[in-house]
């Protein structure tokens, strides 16, 4: 009997199968790392335009408290841009999302007399759709008159 040396067809079958179940988890991997990383950027964006807003209102609310507590009555305006002229009132629709981004901004507000003074709230959500599903982003803040004593 001749002994011939080599690899049979199921060793050679078998290290294809090896190989690519290796190289499926490193793609699946790779695949979940991207979409947990622009997850994450996402959401970090979608904190930095509530923040923006934030503090857009606190500077309407220094600029002219009277005016700002009129605004206030209206329950929910949407704000494609930090604007009372590019406010439009109710939910975002399609389309009003801030300048090229995905992201679509909502300012609720609600007031309530507190020992004789003022105090809206403010809710800023920003929210975003991917493949994932609908993701948002929420910050609540009171405002009052600081000057009023």
């Amino acid at each position: 009997m001749k002994n011939e040396s080599g690899q049979s067809l199921f060793e050679i079958i078998l290290a294809l199968a090896i190989t690519t179940l290796i190289i499926v988890a490193l793609v699946a991997l790779t695949a979940t790392s991207i979409r947990n990383t622009t997850f994450s950027k996402n959401k970090t964006l979608a904190s930095r335009y509530s923040q923006e807003a934030t503090e857009w209102l606190r500077g309407e609310r220094d600029a002219d408290f009277s005016a700002f507590e009129t605004r206030a009555l209206t329950p929910l305006y949407c704000f494609p841009s930090l604007s009372w002229s590019a406010a439009s009132i109710g939910a975002c629709s399609s389309g009003q999302e801030i300048a090229n981004t995905p992201f679509r901004r909502e300012i609720s507000f609600s007031s309530s007399l507190v020992n004789g003074k003022t105090l809206i709230q403010a809710s800023v959500r920003v929210y975003w759709s991917d493949a994932q599903g609908l993701h948002e982003v929420r910050s609540v803040t009171n405002f009052s008159d600081w000057r009023q004593i």
